[in-house]
């Protein structure tokens, strides 16, 4: 399937808010955060406490004057992982699932061959990238074939588990979709559901989310009331129905709108999601110098320039690059753009969207 391609001459740039208006520092950022990522649009859900504010920048669907809004579905990535990580510690918590127990315990067999071995390995390592088993999205989903077929969780486990290990169990730290393909799993194999399921009633129903699914497998449109994904600058690329969607599943298939996200990031880091001491573990961060850092189960830690901190995680979908993040106060913020360069399809990287972020939550004008 080809992706439709528009030429824009201007994707047009909204002006920037008035020092008199409210909310006009996190206007300026996402102006800046879609200009400087030459997107179509962008756009930012808050809450403080039960209080919502939303802004948008640009436009939801080239052609068209749409702005973003905070109910519009958006395809998230890898903001899936945290969700992922808070079924897992439900079921540690419900005493259905040992944290520190082995993948090979849960699913016996799978984790094996070309040097890998399940019983060294985690279901902590799992979640904080440290297992040493390789990412199964490059090259694989590169491959356009992929896309006119549906996957399963087994079947891309094998794609990561065809390269050799990264590094020893523990040692390391290497971000990686099989971690999360295999989580899934274990959240099937320990309740006998299927992961969509078990997001429904552990979290979607729990919170009252109205937007936020896994999309059947083959099933590439999205809904009504969505925002429109494109790769490419300046001629761009509708992506918004192109890839495959079972390729995404516990690592990074959710569907979600603004206002959903910036509730679950709240319910989450203030409580409401898991118990405290399954939180707290969720907070543990690896402390292994470079990227992974700041990762701990499922979350990453972001410092605020208002001081203080935030946890939550960032999301590319080929369209979209996102980020959300909550504070233990109950301060939250959703920060989407409806544009994945193709470059950065490929390297996986993006214009930071914590900036945005970061501005949206200590704005409390």
């Amino acid at each position: 399937m080809l992706a439709g391609v528009v030429v824009a001459a201007s994707v047009g740039i909204a002006p920037a808010a008035s020092a008199a208006e409210p909310h006009a520092a996190t206007q300026a950022a996402i102006d800046t955060l879609k200009t400087t990522n030459v997107s179509p649009g962008a756009g930012v859900v808050v809450r403080d406490g039960d209080t919502q504010w939303d802004l948008t920048s640009g436009t939801r669907a080239l052609g068209q004057n749409l702005p973003f809004g905070p109910d519009y579905k958006v395809r998230v990535g890898s903001l899936t992982k945290s969700f992922t990580s808070a079924m897992i510690l439900q079921l540690v918590a419900e005493g259905k699932l040992d944290l520190d127990g082995t993948v090979e315990t849960y699913l016996p067999g799978v984790v094996k061959g070309n040097g890998h071995d399940g019983t060294k390995i985690t279901v902590r390592q799992l979640l904080n990238h440290t297992s040493g088993i390789a990412d199964y999205v490059l090259p694989f989903t590169l491959n356009p074939f992929v896309h006119l077929f549906t996957h399963t969780k087994a079947e891309m486990v094998g794609w990561g588990l065809s390269v050799a290990p990264r590094f020893a169990p523990g040692t390391s730290h290497e971000y990686s979709g099989t971690n999360y393909l295999l989580a899934g799993m274990i959240i099937e194999n320990v309740t006998g559901r299927t992961y969509e399921q078990e997001l429904d009633s552990r979290i979607v129903t729990p919170l009252g989310l109205t937007n936020t699914y896994i999309p059947a497998p083959g099933y590439k449109a999205l809904p009504p009331g969505h925002v429109r994904g494109y790769v490419g600058r300046v001629v761009y690329a509708d992506f918004t129905q192109v890839v495959e969607p079972s390729v995404g599943q516990s690592s990074g298939g959710i569907v979600t709108s603004g206002a959903d996200a910036a509730k679950f990031f709240q319910a989450l880091i203030t409580g409401k999601v898991v118990p405290a001491a399954q939180l707290a573990e969720m907070l543990k961060v690896t402390g292994i110098p470079g990227p992974g850092v700041d990762y701990g189960l499922g979350l990453i830690r972001y410092p605020l320039p208002c001081g203080g901190e935030a946890w939550g995680h960032p999301g590319i979908w080929p369209g979209y690059q996102s980020v959300a993040a909550a504070t233990t106060d109950g301060r939250s913020a959703f920060v989407v753009l409806n544009v994945l360069p193709a470059v950065d399809a490929i390297s996986g990287a993006g214009v930071d969207r914590t900036v945005a972020m970061g501005t949206a939550l200590c704005d409390r004008d």
